[in-house]
């Protein structure tokens, strides 16, 4: 009797989990609150802790939050692709500026790097300001950088530069403020192409600009903004530019305590890459429209519940340390604990590099994996997801026929790290497969650096055979 309460209470929390999912910061934290899907007191115990862990997301999420009295502090948002009519860009724009308005309350400044509208519209400006300037604080200084989709109105490259800098109050697409001391600088892409583009000579002046930004106080940071991001730093940065990339790049790497801030991608704040430190820092701002993400993956570049994606940044220093702090919008609470970068910067003490990354992802003791149901040609499978010391990215699932040995479909699927709550024990669907065939089922885990498990997850299943005719 004992043991059938047992089960069925187990049964029970396991749906509530496969329906709510588990929660983001420990998935991002790298720890997994289910052992598995095996029936016992230690499930039970795993399954209430994660219940409890939920209760107490909200109390967990102050601990990440701001700090008072900072030097300064500015939020930073992108994509806002503000339409002629509709209620959805409004309602997400005027949602991200109450948040930020509610959690800092005294900025110093507030910047959206690009892509304010969906097609540079006069109306799509107009509309973007009479909100912006509803919520807008009065001391914060507005800074707004050009994107591509600005140009996007049948204008030519000037008159859309001029219809931009007249809706929004800038005094040219590139520029420099110093707000309380600390060094600002924006810069524009110059015409409406996806992948952007920035003259030699726009280069030039970011030279001299960053030069004497070291002049005045060479243990400060100096900020910079632009909308698409340099290719080969922040996760999405395929979709950087590519012309005078090297000139860019070389410009910025003689300052170190350069943070460059930049949107475009759509990628996810929840991934690590999000920031990249080589010879200076590099920061992805996300989107406030929707969600991108790599392709080659199962869910595609646009998974399932993509547009109900919104999240942003808010920048703080104080003293010798800036924290960046990810914040959802869309869910009202922190990503993950805050970067923190410590200045003077040195390129050899960075933390947040490409090779920050060395330890593979593993399953947790007791992780299983089982078959949910089969058609002909196809298998769905569930399993505990794995864990990571930063973030579990994927799975590469193999599906080998067990009578010759020989891979029948192999593929890749997002762990969904972008979701909140992400779905812990997870189901896959394996496509492709041939009526009546016994297959052999393994699932890898990789991380967001490409390093995969060294044990695998395994499990035997068979397609349904064909009726006869």
């Amino acid at each position: 009797m004992k043991d059938e309460k047992l089960k069925n209470e187990t049964e029970k929390l396991s749906n509530t989990i496969l329906e709510k999912g588990m929660d983001r910061r420990s998935f991002l934290g790298g720890t997994t609150k289910i052992a598995g899907l095996t029936l016992g007191l230690s499930l039970v115990n795993s399954l209430n802790g994660l219940e409890a862990e939920a209760a107490s997301h909200i109390e967990k999420a102050s601990k990440f939050g701001l700090h008072k009295n900072p030097d300064l502090v500015f939020p930073v948002i992108s994509d806002v692709h503000m339409l002629k009519s509709g209620t959805t860009d409004l309602q997400k724009l005027g949602s991200a500026l109450h948040q930020l308005n509610e959690l800092v309350p005294k900025q110093d400044a507030l910047v959206v790097v690009g892509d304010l509208t969906e097609n540079g519209f006069s109306e799509e400006y107009d509309r973007f300001m009479a909100l912006y300037n509803a919520k807008k604080q009065t001391q914060a200084a507005s800074l707004f950088a050009i994107g591509n989709h600005d140009y996007w109105n049948g204008l030519s490259v000037t008159d859309a530069q001029k219809l931009f800098l007249k809706k929004m109050g800038m005094e040219s697409i590139f520029y420099h403020k110093v707000i309380k001391g600390f060094h600002f600088i924006v810069l524009g892409t110059e015409n409406g192409k996806t992948e952007g583009y920035f003259s030699e000579q726009q280069i030039a002046w970011l030279g001299e600009q960053l030069q004497q930004a070291k002049q005045d106080d060479p243990k400060k940071p100096i900020f910079v903004f632009l909308h698409q991001p340099i290719k080969n730093t922040v996760y999405g940065s395929e979709w950087g530019f590519e012309v005078n990339r090297e000139l860019l790049y070389n410009t910025l790497k003689e300052y170190p305590q350069v943070i460059t801030f930049s949107g475009h991608t759509h990628y996810p704040l929840d991934e690590p890459r999000a920031i990249h430190q080589k010879d200076f820092t590099s920061v992805a701002t996300a989107s406030l429209k929707n969600m991108w993400v790599e392709a080659g993956y199962l869910q595609g570049e646009l998974p399932k519940g993509s547009e109900t994606f919104s999240q942003g940044l808010i920048v703080e220093v104080h003293g010798n340390k800036v924290n960046i702090h990810r914040r959802d919008f869309n869910q009202n609470n922190w990503i993950g604990e805050p970067w923190v970068i410590d200045y003077p910067a040195k390129k050899n003490t960075f933390k947040y590099t490409e090779m920050r990354e060395q330890v593979k992802p593993h399953f947790p003791k007791g992780a299983s994996i089982t078959v949910l149901d089969t058609t002909s040609t196809e298998i769905n499978i569930m399993f505990t997801q794995a864990n990571d010391n930063l973030l579990v990215h994927s799975y590469k699932v193999v599906a080998k026929n067990k009578q010759t040995g020989q891979i029948a479909k192999e593929f890749r699927a997002f762990s969904e790290f972008y979701k909140d709550p992400i779905p812990n024990p997870f189901v896959l669907p394996v496509k492709g497969l041939q009526p009546g065939i016994s297959y052999d089922i393994e699932v890898y885990a990789i991380d967001s650096f490409g390093n995969m498990s060294k044990t695998f997850l395994k499990i035997e299943g068979k397609t349904k055979a064909l009726a006869a005719l």
